[in-house]
């Protein structure tokens, strides 16, 4: 049985499409070498595991679980990262490309602002490494919006849980740039959220929203 293998997926904008909110150099960096790392461990993890399948080595079986999960999250939530980023003077970096998430946002928040003030407040809340999201749930007739943090490379990945957008809260998303104010980092990537994205994930499916990665294959 063949192994599916993962290559790096190309950002639809350039490196410096971003600044002055985000860098070139961070944007190079961050795509180029992080996520190409998580995609080439991703691709050892899925050989080795599916050479345990096949030899029916359960320990090593296991023993994979915890390399696939944390590099499959890694190229899991960087895909959706870039593609919910888009240049600030874009139609899509506006809210109004959004009317009916922002309509949901002021419903559960009361509005915009109090929508982002308690995003930047669950950011600068993260221990240590990990992510930021916008997730919407749904089971059943159901439907609420939320906002979660996850660990390290945690995707989001639950049942009914539709990822809407996030932001990488590991240091190489923005020490180059802004040192150790990542407060700064966190208002200023308000300016570079593609909107239009994030109304597509809210309107779809969990599956939906992981297309992208079938672009990866």
């Amino acid at each position: 049985m063949s192994v599916s293998t993962y290559s790096l997926p190309a950002l639809p904008y350039a490196y410096n499409a971003l600044e002055p909110h985000i860098s070139a150099q961070i944007m190079e960096l961050h795509h180029s070498k992080h996520h190409q790392t998580y995609i080439t461990n991703l691709n050892a993890a899925l050989k080795s595991q599916q050479e345990a399948i096949q030899s029916s080595d359960i320990p090593a079986q296991v023993s994979q679980q915890q390399a696939f999960r944390f590099n499959a999250g890694g190229h899991i939530n960087h895909s959706l990262f870039w593609q919910n980023l888009a240049p600030a003077s874009s139609a899509e970096a506006k809210s109004s490309a959004a009317p009916k998430l922002v309509a949901k946002i002021k419903q559960t928040w009361g509005d915009e602002k109090a929508f982002q003030d308690a995003f930047k407040a669950t950011l600068l809340g993260i221990q240590g490494s990990g992510w930021g999201w916008l997730v919407k749930v749904q089971i059943g007739q159901e439907e609420r919006l939320t906002i979660v943090t996850t660990k390290d490379q945690d995707p989001v990945v639950g049942k009914g849980e539709v990822p809407i957008l996030g932001v990488d809260m590991w240091e190489h998303a923005y020490y180059l740039q802004y040192l150790n104010g990542k407060a700064a980092y966190v208002e200023n990537i308000w300016s570079v959220i593609n909107w239009k994205t994030a109304e597509e994930r809210y309107l779809g499916k969990q599956a939906d929203a992981f297309k992208v990665l079938k672009a990866g294959l």
